[in-house]
């Protein structure tokens, strides 16, 4: 699930995964970050869930994908659309 905030010099983005599906650390990683795992780490909410926002400038599209351990990827079906392998989201 995706969680948006406006902001007047972008948009924060919160990715939110439900806290034990898939089990073990998870990573949201896309062209924001590089692609790079790790680098926004979800973390457990107390309503259940995990989340990390990240900050994202105004009108901008990105591609994205989770990335859970064992070299699992997968997609967020709130995202804004698909492009190949990979979550879209619009700013």
């Amino acid at each position: 699930m995706l969680e948006r905030k406006r902001r007047k010099d972008g948009t924060e983005i919160t990715f939110v995964i439900p806290a034990d599906t898939p089990p073990g650390p998870v990573s949201v990683v896309g062209d924001f970050n590089d692609w790079r795992p790790g680098a926004h780490e979800l973390r457990a909410r107390k309503d259940g869930t995990r989340a990390v926002t990240v900050a994202l400038p105004g009108e901008s599209t990105h591609a994205f994908r989770y990335l859970a351990a064992g070299d699992y990827w997968f997609n967020d079906e709130s995202a804004d659309g698909q492009e190949g392998a990979n979550s879209r989201l619009h700013t």
